[in-house]
């Protein structure tokens, strides 16, 4: 289980971004039966958790009096670095499931793909619902079933593991195989005016010379 330690704050506002100097990360827990608290967790630590399991993981949050479960609900990033400057926490109610949308990732090698054709992915996430044990950091999608032009991968085509379950039509269309085009060269328009136009400045001119 991943750990993160927290502490509340009495800093707020716009004097709260003064902490990233000193390791600290301002940050918010709440949930259905968490009252929305303060709080500081280590920059450095949260940047790590967030870049190796991303914002579906379940974190042990600690430090505030009582272990709770949380998940990453939101990442306030700098527009500039795209650096995390503060986050919310979500208190997961214990036994309750939980609605997250979880990353696709796309493995294999498909034939299409290999023989010149484009792989067009749909969907890069699907929203799941699970208990907090049999949450899932991402949703794997072999590829290599997308044989020619027009073959798609569904929903339904996914496997879930136990547990989990998503209420996502099973028909809509996660990838397909697009054919390329390739792009014409178009002829270039003659202008048949100003052909005549310079043909009969060269008459006209020959027969001045006679």
């Amino acid at each position: 289980m991943i750990t993160l330690q927290a502490k509340t704050r009495e800093i707020t506002g716009k004097a709260s971004k003064a902490l990233i100097k000193e390791d600290l990360m301002p940050a918010v827990v709440y949930g259905p039966k968490q009252e929305a608290t303060a709080i500081t967790v280590s920059y450095l630590d949260f940047t790590k958790i967030l870049r190796d399991t991303g914002e579906t993981s379940v974190i042990d949050l600690e430090g505030l009096g009582k272990t709770m479960q949380v998940l990453i609900h939101e990442v306030d990033r700098d527009p500039v670095t795209e650096n995390p400057r503060h986050a919310d926490f979500y208190a997961i109610e214990k036994g309750a499931k939980v609605e997250v949308a979880v990353p696709i990732s796309f493995i294999g090698e498909s034939p299409a793909v290999k023989a010149g054709a484009n792989l067009v992915k749909v969907m890069y996430e699907l929203e799941i619902s699970a208990d907090a044990a049999n949450l899932p950091h991402e949703l794997e999608v072999d590829i290599t079933s997308l044989l020619a032009t027009g073959d798609q991968i569904h929903v339904k085509d996914i496997a879930l593991p136990k547990g989990v379950t998503t209420e996502v039509d099973g028909e809509e269309v996660v990838a397909l195989i697009q054919e390329v085009e390739v792009e014409e060269e178009e002829a270039p328009v003659l202008d048949m005016d100003a052909i005549e136009v310079e043909k009969k400045g060269k008459t006209e001119t020959a027969e001045t010379a006679e």
